[in-house]
Order: structure tokens, then C-alpha cells, then sequence
């Protein structure tokens, strides 16, 4: 056998080897479907038990955060954490997810007879895009909706200037390669 023979086997061996990884690592990521048990711990966060889940692809206010409409102050942060808990509450909903974030939650969609929650919390205002959702953002801030409807500071600002613990926190980009990869 010469070396151009033995090269090409080589390379056609990593590719083999290659799609295998990619394979594996898409049934790794087959995810997870919870139900049930759910509770809203803030606007964009929910736990089952000692299991913590964060709604991929939006953020919202912080429980202590405060925003303002107009010369009223209000509570932007619990009013995002009651708007999460109203959609979380009537039975069925399903929240999937695969990848977990640096702090170890699971990243997940969640559904409700059809409807995506994380969607629905940025189109009424109560949480920003956050790597998913622009156009709900645009829509909500057209419509003057939730935290639109005054001013306020994004969570991830408000954060860095109260020094939250997860001030730092990288938007959740939902890229097929990405996902695939385990890269976001």
C-alpha cells in the first residue's frame, strides 16, 4: 500500500469516527420532558423539588428589582415571577430541556396546550430576549407591554449594578451547531 492509500483510509476512519461522536452526542442530547410540580422561583426560573430549570432564551427582571412607570415605582420583578406562575398553573405543562447553563439548570422551553411560555412572557412585556425571541421583544415594546410600559433596566444591567451572583450570566444562543456541539 502506498501513503496516499493509507492517508485516505486515515481521514475516511476520523470521519467515521467523527459522524459517530456527532450521533452520540445528539441521542445525549435527546433531553428531558418534566411535568408537574413545577413552581415559579422568579420570572424566568422555575424548580421541581432540588431540580432548578431556566427558561432558555429570555430574562427577566430579578425578584428585587424595581421599575417605574411613569412617577410610580413598581415591582417588576414580582410581578414577572406572578405572570410565570399564572402560565405554570393549570395542569400539563411540559417544560424540555438538554443542555444545562453554567450554573448547573437545565435550559428549558416550556409548554402549555400548545402555547411556548417563554415566548409568551417576553410578548407581554414581563421578561427581554435573551438569545431567542427578538421579535416578541419588538412587539411587547411597540405595545408599551409590562416593562415597557415604563422604564427599567435590563436584568442582566441591574445585576452587574447590584453585584447578583450571576451578574455575568451569556445569553442562551439556540444555533443547531451550537446545540450540537454543546458550545451554548
Amino acid at each position: 500500500m502506498n501513503f496516499r492509500a493509507l492517508r485516505d483510509i486515515g481521514i475516511a476512519v476520523c470521519f467515521l469516527l467523527l459522524l459517530l461522536l456527532i450521533a452520540l452526542k445528539v441521542n445525549a442530547d435527546a433531553g428531558q420532558a418534566l411535568t408537574g410540580g413545577l413552581r415559579a422561583v422568579d420570572g424566568d426560573s422555575l424548580a421541581r423539588g432540588d431540580e432548578r430549570l431556566r427558561l432558555m432564551g429570555i430574562d427577566a427582571p430579578e425578584l428585587d428589582q424595581t421599575c417605574r412607570r411613569g412617577p410610580e415605582i413598581w415591582r417588576c420583578g414580582e410581578a414577572a415571577k406572578r405572570a410565570l406562575a399564572e402560565l405554570m398553573a393549570p395542569p400539563g405543562a411540559v417544560c424540555k430541556g438538554s443542555r444545562r447553563d453554567k450554573y448547573r439548570r437545565l435550559l428549558v422551553t416550556c409548554q402549555q396546550g400548545g402555547r411556548d411560555l417563554n415566548r409568551i412572557m417576553v410578548e407581554t412585556g414581563y421578561a427581554v430576549a435573551f438569545g431567542a425571541y427578538e421579535q416578541e421583544e419588538a412587539s411587547a415594546r411597540a405595545r408599551h407591554m409590562g416593562l415597557w410600559s415604563g422604564e427599567f433596566q435590563r436584568p442582566g444591567d441591574w445585576r452587574r449594578a447590584h453585584k447578583a451572583t450571576m451578574a455575568d450570566e451569556a445569553p442562551h444562543l439556540t444555533s443547531f451547531i451550537g446545540r450540537l456541539l454543546g458550545l451554548d
